[in-house]
């Protein structure tokens, strides 16, 4: 069975091009839904991927009336091969599933979507780095002065707990931890 998919992002754009297109191309259901493509709340495509079955063939009017992006057509397609089901844009012909070259062209895709993926990973981890070095310091702001720091330590190697450390400072004995801990790294 065909299954239709339409979609607009705003209540003033129609659907009606849509829905003529997809009867055409014999889909004997449509899902429609007036919602921006980057929420990732559509409902009533939850409820095609729920209704697709082995077999089934879901047409689109265009890929981006599917999905906002790459990764985003990667993962719908994937849940749509899961079902068993093909994927079919009625205005990229090159974006069948149905077929073994729209299968190879979805697979190409997946390589360069996994690829972009990886080198942004590679360089904000290389950007991390670099910044580190420079004295960047990730996450929250200790809740203890560099003062404050060296005074736990020192009171520590007196023989006071970490226990009785951290009330003094109002603290949990974990931050006089790793306080005392940065510190020791850093000098």
């Amino acid at each position: 069975m065909y299954v239709g998919y339409a979609r607009v992002s705003t209540e003033d754009q129609k659907l009606e091009i849509q829905q003529q297109k997809l009867k055409q191309a014999g889909c004997k259901r449509v899902f429609q839904e007036k919602v921006s493509g980057a929420h990732r709340q559509r409902p009533e495509l939850a409820k095609m991927l729920e209704h697709i079955r082995d077999g089934d063939t879901v047409i689109v009017w265009k890929l981006d009336r599917l999905a906002r992006s790459t990764r985003d057509l990667l993962e719908i397609s994937d849940v749509i091969a899961q079902a068993g089901a093909g994927l079919k844009s009625l205005s990229e012909p090159w974006a069948d599933t149905t077929t073994p070259a729209g299968r190879m062209v979805l697979t190409v895709f997946a390589g360069l979507a996994e690829f972009e993926r990886e080198l942004i990973r590679e360089r904000t981890g290389t950007g991390r780095t670099a910044a580190m070095k420079r004295g960047v310091r990730f996450g929250r702001p200790s809740s203890l002065s560099l003062d404050q720091t060296v005074l736990a330590r020192r009171l520590l190697e007196e023989g006071k707990s970490a226990r009785e450390v951290a009330k003094t400072f109002g603290v949990h004995k974990a931050t006089i931890y790793r306080a005392t801990a940065q510190t020791s790294r850093l000098g």
